[in-house]
């Protein structure tokens, strides 16, 4: 009997040949927004690998989406031609090519990580933030400007544009980031959405801009082609912040405007959170979204061996485990995976001599 780890997985109409995705990790390694050779080598390398999908790190729908000046865009048609080569490689291997798209909000114009921590200044190529609230996200970051409703109505065109320009490159799957204290989840949580206008205050306000975006990319995605959200079940604090509850009834919304699967993550709102963390740690979070929405979701987070992700998947707290920091630490971690379960899977034809 095959294993639950490596059973095909249907979404629309694509079907991922197993239940391992890759996570969405910033490489910080663009220059304009465009990817290089540095993306063909580390994606490409996890597609050889055997993951199902894909899915690209945050790919900025404005330039001041961005986190850093190293990330991805597309916001011009010259990211369209420069993914083109990416996404064809990638689909040759065997996965299907996603991406994440998103907007920084004030967590925006930082460093790339090894050169150096703090914001950005525009003398470096910096620019300034935008947030639903001109409250900053740290000590040490800049107080964003709260943005207006104009604003606002903006930057959901500019996620519809960067999906049709998805389509152009060939991309199969679309990523909405709203996790991880980025502009979706600001608007989301009470703590960083102070607004008094339709967008805050209540949680329907507060939902009101992500679902707007879901509404818009869904409209401009190819109605064969899924569409997933990324969110943080909760800001990991005692009261007043984003939590499982909130995060139910988001995906509800979500999921009647035609979002297919959920990405279950937490945290990132809040510097200095205090998390207990451990294998599968987020697993119970997705778990409450899959039974309380009836919905397809992803975990993450301390996903490190075979066993552990067969076990979620059999045990259907998850329908994909979505794996970041081990893929990086091994490439070929389902090929690695499938041998310890006793699976047998198609390796690469130039790697077949390797198999056993």
């Amino acid at each position: 009997m095959k294993n639950n780890l490596f059973t095909p997985f249907t979404l629309r109409g694509i079907t991922f040949k197993n239940r391992i995705f890759l996570s969405p990790m910033d490489q910080y390694s663009s220059e304009d927004g465009r990817p290089n050779i540095w993306h063909l080598a580390h994606y490409g390398s996890r597609a050889i690998g055997g993951v199902a999908c894909v899915i690209q790190e945050a790919t900025a729908v404005l330039p001041e989406g961005r986190i850093s000046p190293g990330d991805l865009g597309m916001w011009d048609n010259a990211h369209v031609i420069a993914s083109r080569p990416l996404v064809q490689f990638i689909k040759e291997c065997g996965a299907v090519p996603g991406v994440q798209l998103g907007h920084s909000g004030r967590k925006g114009s930082t460093s790339i990580p090894w050169m150096g921590t703090g914001c950005v200044s525009k003398e470096k190529g910096g620019w300034d933030v935008v947030a639903p609230s001109a409250l900053a996200f740290d000590d040490k970051s800049p107080t964003p400007r709260a943005l207006g409703e104009q604003e606002i109505q903006n930057i959901v065109a500019a996620f519809a544009k960067a999906a049709e320009r998805c389509v152009d490159a060939g991309y199969e799957v679309i990523e909405l980031h709203a996790a991880h204290g980025y502009l979706m989840h600001q608007f989301l949580s009470p703590i960083s959405n102070q607004r008094t206008d339709k967008y805050g205050g209540s949680l329907e306000n507060r939902m009101r801009f992500v679902l707007e975006v879901a509404a818009a990319v869904r409209k401009a995605w190819p109605d064969q082609l899924p569409l997933l959200a990324r969110i943080s079940a909760t800001d990991w604090v005692d009261k007043g912040g984003w939590d499982v509850q909130q995060s139910v009834a988001l995906c509800s919304r979500l999921k009647e405007i035609g979002v297919d699967f959920i990405d279950v993550s937490t945290g990132g709102l809040i510097p200095g959170t205090k998390i207990v963390t451990g294998p599968g740690y987020q697993v119970p979070f997705a778990d409450a979204i899959k039974q309380g929405v009836q919905i397809p979701v992803g975990t993450v987070g301390r996903i490190v061996s075979a066993q552990q992700a067969e076990q979620i998947i059999a045990n259907h707290q998850a329908d994909a485990v979505v794996i970041g920091r081990e893929l990086m630490r091994d490439p070929y971690w389902p090929l690695h995976a499938a041998h310890e379960l006793g699976e047998d899977v198609q390796w690469p034809v130039q790697y077949e001599r390797a198999k056993q």
